[in-house]
């Protein structure tokens, strides 16, 4: 499960990318237009500004801007960024690999054998999917097997 911190990041990302490009928007619009806290919004913003994937503007005219593209803005990006490592395991995290404490043997284990699968589906479906597919989407599953899997 997603955090809500994760959440208010991607719907202030879509918020900016569904604006004018080069108008900046004010953390208080985007609080409102996305029912997000305005101090809990100013960290996510500074978070994002940190990584590269937003920019402010000071000023009058000031505000936040997308800094990338939305279409070079994948979920995954945005979620390991805020939530930290996407694996179901910590033997299966790419950025934060660790032993599973009660581990015999990661070649021997079931778990992690099903739950590759699915960490590996994850990753598929988080870092092919960008704020831009969210926004021309709108809710629409446009990818075959992820639309067959959600359904099954």
């Amino acid at each position: 499960m997603i955090s809500q911190k994760a959440k208010y990041a991607l719907r202030a990302l879509a918020a900016l990318a569904q604006g004018d490009p080069d108008v900046p928007m004010l953390i208080s619009e985007i609080a409102v237009q996305q029912s997000i806290p305005k101090k809990f919004l100013e960290q996510i913003l500074l978070d994002l500004k940190r990584s590269g994937i937003v920019v402010s503007r000071r000023g009058k005219q000031g505000g936040y801007l997308l800094l990338k593209p939305a279409n070079s803005i994948t979920f995954g990006e945005v979620l390991r960024l805020v939530d930290g490592p996407i694996a179901p395991l910590p033997c299966l995290s790419q950025t934060a690999y660790r032993k599973c404490e009660d581990c015999d043997g990661e070649h021997l284990c079931e778990i992690r054998h099903v739950f590759a699968r699915v960490a590996d589906a994850t990753r598929d479906v988080l870092f092919n999917t960008t704020i831009a597919d969210a926004i021309e989407g709108a809710g629409e599953i446009k990818d075959a097997p992820v639309r067959e899997l959600l359904t099954a």
